[in-house]
Protein backbone atom coordinates (compact mmCIF):
# COMPACT_ATOMS: atom_id res chain seq x y z
CA UNK A 1 0.00 0.00 0.00
CA UNK A 2 1.47 3.41 -1.01
CA UNK A 3 2.23 5.98 1.70
CA UNK A 4 0.52 9.34 1.43
CA UNK A 5 2.33 12.52 2.29
CA UNK A 6 0.90 14.56 5.15
CA UNK A 7 1.57 18.28 5.61
CA UNK A 8 3.19 19.06 8.97
CA UNK A 9 0.70 21.85 9.75
CA UNK A 10 1.57 21.99 13.41
CA UNK A 11 5.18 22.94 12.71
CA UNK A 12 4.32 25.54 10.06
CA UNK A 13 1.84 27.30 12.32
CA UNK A 14 4.41 27.55 15.08
CA UNK A 15 7.31 28.82 12.89
CA UNK A 16 5.99 32.38 12.32
CA UNK A 17 5.23 32.76 16.02
CA UNK A 18 8.74 31.66 16.99
CA UNK A 19 10.29 33.93 14.38
CA UNK A 20 8.28 36.93 15.60
CA UNK A 21 9.25 36.21 19.22
CA UNK A 22 12.91 35.94 18.27
CA UNK A 23 12.86 39.23 16.32
CA UNK A 24 11.02 40.99 19.14
CA UNK A 25 13.57 39.79 21.66
CA UNK A 26 16.38 41.17 19.50
CA UNK A 27 14.68 44.55 19.18
CA UNK A 28 14.28 45.10 22.94
CA UNK A 29 17.14 47.25 24.29
CA UNK A 30 19.33 45.83 26.99
CA UNK A 31 18.60 47.42 30.38
CA UNK A 32 21.33 49.66 31.79
CA UNK A 33 22.30 49.72 35.45
CA UNK A 34 21.57 53.14 36.87
CA UNK A 35 22.65 52.39 40.44
CA UNK A 36 26.36 52.19 39.49
CA UNK A 37 28.41 55.27 40.33
CA UNK A 38 28.88 57.48 37.29
CA UNK A 39 32.67 57.62 37.59
CA UNK A 40 33.04 53.85 37.26
CA UNK A 41 30.35 53.27 34.63
CA UNK A 42 31.21 55.99 32.12
CA UNK A 43 34.48 57.71 31.34
CA UNK A 44 34.73 60.77 29.10
CA UNK A 45 36.93 60.17 26.09
CA UNK A 46 39.90 62.50 25.76
CA UNK A 47 39.65 65.30 23.19
CA UNK A 48 42.56 63.73 21.27
CA UNK A 49 42.21 59.95 21.71
CA UNK A 50 45.47 58.07 21.51
CA UNK A 51 46.24 54.36 21.62
CA UNK A 52 48.34 54.93 24.76
CA UNK A 53 45.18 55.70 26.77
CA UNK A 54 42.90 52.68 26.39
CA UNK A 55 39.51 52.62 28.05
CA UNK A 56 39.41 49.90 30.73
CA UNK A 57 37.13 46.95 30.04
CA UNK A 58 33.62 47.31 31.40
CA UNK A 59 33.62 51.07 30.82
CA UNK A 60 32.09 53.01 27.98
CA UNK A 61 33.98 55.77 26.16
CA UNK A 62 31.83 58.89 25.74
CA UNK A 63 33.08 61.82 23.66
CA UNK A 64 33.90 64.93 25.69
CA UNK A 65 31.15 67.49 24.93
CA UNK A 66 33.47 70.35 25.87
CA UNK A 67 36.04 69.41 23.21
CA UNK A 68 35.89 71.81 20.26
CA UNK A 69 35.34 70.26 16.83
CA UNK A 70 37.64 71.28 14.04
CA UNK A 71 35.82 73.74 11.74
CA UNK A 72 35.44 72.67 8.11
CA UNK A 73 38.14 74.01 5.82
CA UNK A 74 37.05 76.55 3.22
CA UNK A 75 39.07 74.89 0.48
CA UNK A 76 37.56 71.42 1.01
CA UNK A 77 34.48 71.01 -1.25
CA UNK A 78 33.55 67.75 0.51
CA UNK A 79 33.30 69.40 3.93
CA UNK A 80 30.26 71.46 2.97
CA UNK A 81 27.83 71.97 5.84
CA UNK A 82 24.16 71.62 5.01
CA UNK A 83 22.60 74.97 4.32
CA UNK A 84 19.34 76.69 3.65
CA UNK A 85 20.74 78.66 0.69
CA UNK A 86 18.25 79.95 -1.90
CA UNK A 87 17.34 77.45 -4.60
CA UNK A 88 18.51 78.43 -8.10
CA UNK A 89 17.15 75.49 -10.06
CA UNK A 90 16.18 71.84 -9.82
CA UNK A 91 16.61 69.29 -12.59
CA UNK A 92 18.82 66.65 -14.13
CA UNK A 93 22.61 66.67 -13.89
CA UNK A 94 24.97 64.69 -16.07
CA UNK A 95 28.74 64.42 -15.90
CA UNK A 96 31.74 64.25 -18.15
CA UNK A 97 35.09 62.65 -17.49
CA UNK A 98 38.22 61.41 -19.21
CA UNK A 99 36.99 61.90 -22.79
CA UNK A 100 37.19 65.69 -22.26
CA UNK A 101 40.12 65.72 -19.80
CA UNK A 102 42.70 68.27 -20.91
CA UNK A 103 40.51 69.90 -23.59
CA UNK A 104 39.74 73.61 -23.51
CA UNK A 105 36.47 74.68 -21.90
CA UNK A 106 34.32 77.60 -23.03
CA UNK A 107 36.08 79.79 -20.44
CA UNK A 108 39.46 79.03 -22.03
CA UNK A 109 40.89 76.91 -19.24
CA UNK A 110 41.67 73.22 -19.60
CA UNK A 111 39.10 70.79 -18.24
CA UNK A 112 40.38 68.75 -15.30
CA UNK A 113 38.10 65.86 -14.36
CA UNK A 114 39.63 65.86 -10.86
CA UNK A 115 38.56 69.47 -10.11
CA UNK A 116 35.17 70.42 -8.72
CA UNK A 117 33.90 72.23 -11.81
CA UNK A 118 30.74 72.28 -13.90
CA UNK A 119 29.13 73.50 -17.11
CA UNK A 120 25.99 75.67 -17.02
CA UNK A 121 24.09 77.37 -19.82
CA UNK A 122 23.78 80.88 -18.33
CA UNK A 123 25.66 81.31 -15.03
CA UNK A 124 28.81 83.48 -15.36
CA UNK A 125 32.20 81.79 -15.42
CA UNK A 126 33.76 81.60 -11.97
CA UNK A 127 30.37 81.41 -10.20
CA UNK A 128 30.36 78.91 -7.35
CA UNK A 129 27.17 76.93 -6.79
CA UNK A 130 26.24 74.28 -4.29
CA UNK A 131 24.89 71.12 -5.91
CA UNK A 132 22.74 68.81 -3.77
CA UNK A 133 21.85 65.28 -4.86
CA UNK A 134 18.17 64.56 -4.33
CA UNK A 135 18.93 60.81 -4.00
CA UNK A 136 21.78 60.94 -1.47
CA UNK A 137 21.37 64.38 0.12
CA UNK A 138 25.11 64.98 -0.30
CA UNK A 139 26.29 68.42 -1.37
CA UNK A 140 29.35 69.72 -3.19
CA UNK A 141 30.45 73.20 -4.28
CA UNK A 142 31.49 73.54 -7.92
CA UNK A 143 32.86 76.41 -10.00
CA UNK A 144 31.28 77.12 -13.39
CA UNK A 145 33.96 77.04 -16.10
CA UNK A 146 32.16 75.70 -19.17
CA UNK A 147 28.90 75.96 -21.13
CA UNK A 148 26.30 73.23 -21.41
CA UNK A 149 24.59 70.85 -21.09
CA UNK A 150 22.80 70.79 -24.40
CA UNK A 151 20.54 67.79 -23.78
CA UNK A 152 16.84 68.26 -23.01
CA UNK A 153 15.92 68.80 -19.31
CA UNK A 154 19.54 68.80 -18.08
CA UNK A 155 20.53 71.85 -16.05
CA UNK A 156 24.19 71.19 -15.26
CA UNK A 157 27.14 69.04 -16.36
CA UNK A 158 29.39 68.11 -13.43
CA UNK A 159 33.01 67.04 -13.45
CA UNK A 160 33.83 63.45 -12.62
CA UNK A 161 35.15 64.49 -9.19
CA UNK A 162 31.94 66.35 -8.34
CA UNK A 163 29.59 63.53 -9.38
CA UNK A 164 31.71 61.01 -7.48
CA UNK A 165 31.57 63.16 -4.33
CA UNK A 166 27.78 63.22 -4.60
CA UNK A 167 27.78 59.41 -4.65
CA UNK A 168 25.73 59.07 -7.84
CA UNK A 169 28.38 58.53 -10.53
CA UNK A 170 26.94 55.11 -11.37
CA UNK A 171 23.62 56.71 -12.33
CA UNK A 172 24.93 58.74 -15.28
CA UNK A 173 22.08 61.26 -15.02
CA UNK A 174 20.62 62.21 -11.64
CA UNK A 175 18.23 64.73 -10.08
CA UNK A 176 19.94 67.65 -8.30
CA UNK A 177 19.19 71.02 -6.75
CA UNK A 178 21.37 74.05 -7.46
CA UNK A 179 21.77 76.44 -4.52
CA UNK A 180 23.46 79.83 -4.22
CA UNK A 181 26.85 79.64 -2.59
Amino acid sequence: MPRTWKHPTGRLRLAPVLLAALLTACAVPTPVRVDAPIDTAVRAAPADPSPSQPVPSGEVAVPDPTAAEAPPRDDDPLAVPSSSAPLIDKGLASWYGNRFHGRRTASGERYDMHDFTAAHKTLPFGTKVRVRSVQTGKEVVVRINDRGPYKHRRIIDLSQAAITALGVRHRGVTMVELLRE
